[in-house]
């Protein structure tokens, strides 16, 4: 064995290690947190159906993983992502999308994640977001 393999330095956080590095709980304890929000949220709560509230977490957190370098789970039970088909029949406004973001931030702030992943997590929930955005 070398000693650059010894003594390597850890990878920064990126999109593609984020699952490894908050691990599976990391990314199910941020989903939860922000769908714990959903209920009472006036502009949000009204898109989420009581009866699928579970499901959507379930997919979300599914997406994650997968998007941030876990299990290809959501690819086998739900195929390609499609997010904008999948959203188009919900009025994704400015407003839905900043406080879509503000809840996510608020769940990730309660994760406690590093600094170095909040920046990396909140990075790609606004470019989703804003890609979402469909009125």
């Amino acid at each position: 064995m070398t000693a650059s393999s010894d003594f390597s330095a850890p990878q920064p956080v990126s999109e593609n290690n984020l699952c490894s590095v908050i691990g599976e709980a990391g990314i199910a304890q941020l989903v939860a947190a922000f769908y714990r929000r959903i209920p009472a949220d006036d502009l949000l709560g009204p898109m989420y159906p009581a009866r699928d509230l579970a499901g959507a977490e379930d997919r979300l957190r599914w997406f994650l993983l997968f998007r941030f370098g876990g299990p290809r789970t959501y690819l086998e039970r739900r195929g390609h992502p499609a997010l904008r088909m999948r959203h188009a029949p919900f009025p994704v406004t400015a407003a839905a999308r900043d406080r879509w973001i503000q809840l996510m931030t608020a769940a990730a702030e309660e994760c406690q994640f590093s600094a170095e992943v909040q920046v990396v997590l909140l990075r790609f929930l606004g470019q989703v977001a804003a890609f979402l955005q469909n009125q």
